[in-house]
Order: C-alpha cells, then structure tokens, then sequence
C-alpha cells in the first residue's frame, strides 16, 4: 500500500495544479474578455494584468503537477486567490452561491478561500515523495526539504504580501 500522506499530497497538488492550468488556458483564450473583466474591476494596465495572471496560472498550474519548486508555485497560487478575494469576491460575502440573490452581481469567496488555504498547506507540507522537489537531490538532500516546513510558511506569507503589493499598486477601484 503506498503511504497515504504522499499519496494525499499528490492528490492535492495534481487538483491544485489541474485548477490553475485550466484557469489559465481559459485566460489566455479570452485575452480581450479578460482584459476588459479586468479593465471593469478597476485595475490600471489590464493587459498587463491579463498577461501576467495567465503567465502565473498557467507556471503555478504546471510547477504544482509536476511538483517542481512546489512551494514557489503555492506561493503564486495564494497571491492570485487574495487577489480575487480582495477585488472581486470579498463585499458578496461567504457564499460562492452569492450571486443567486437579486443585488449580487459576484460569486462569494469561499471557492478562492479554499484554494488559498490549500495552496497555504501545500507550502508548508511540501510536494511529498511523489514529485521532483523530492527527486531532485543538492548535497543529498531532497529540495522538498529545503522548501517547505517554516520556508514554506514564509513562502505563503510571501504571496499574501505579493498580493498586498499588486492591488496597492494597480488596483484603483470603480466609484460605486
């Protein structure tokens, strides 16, 4: 039987991978869509903004499944689900199911919670035995164990502060 710890963690970094791909090949699809979502969110530089979150997505995505600097792509994961939470989905409240009520335009965060807080403990935890973090060896020692523990945390930390600084920086909300 294999050991139900890596076997989890490989669960949780293949959904957590297969989610952000597919975010992200659905946003480089929809460039001009995107865009102007972004555009009506309030964000300066929207192409830019479009750009670089499908960049992200899609290297998170990839780096997740693969398990290859795993806690670099958690802390991409967390940066861009604060993001979505402080932006879009904050003032609809918990509820995903949201935007079923009459004045609610958006869906809740509790989608982008869950995928943060995953993210968040995949950091920390790291990849597992199932991933090249753990094949890859410098000195003999497996890179998942130079990146998660207390460096994962700090890395989770990291993407909260990312975040923090994109949406001082570019986020410049519509007057409602």
């Amino acid at each position: 039987m294999a050991d139900p710890v890596n076997t989890a963690l490989l669960l949780l970094r293949v959904v957590l991978g297969a989610v952000f791909l597919a975010h992200g090949v659905k946003h480089a699809l929809g460039r001009e869509k995107t865009t102007k979502w972004f555009a009506s969110l309030g964000f300066v530089a929207p192409g830019m903004q479009w750009l670089m979150m499908t960049v992200f997505e899609i290297a998170a995505g990839v780096m997740a499944l693969a398990g290859l600097l795993t806690g670099f792509a958690a802390m991409a994961m967390v940066s861009m689900m604060v993001v979505a939470y402080w932006v879009n989905h904050r003032e609809a409240g918990f509820w995903i199911t949201a935007f079923m009520k009459d004045d609610v335009e958006v869906e809740g965060y509790e989608y982008v919670l869950t995928l943060a807080v995953a993210s968040a403990a995949l950091a920390v935890t790291g990849a597992g035995e199932f991933s090249l973090d753990w094949a890859i060896k410098l000195d003999g020692v497996p890179l998942a164990s130079l990146l998660d523990g207390w460096w994962g945390a700090v890395l989770a930390v990291g993407g909260v502060m990312a975040a923090g600084g994109q949406i001082a920086m570019f986020w410049r909300p519509n007057p409602t």
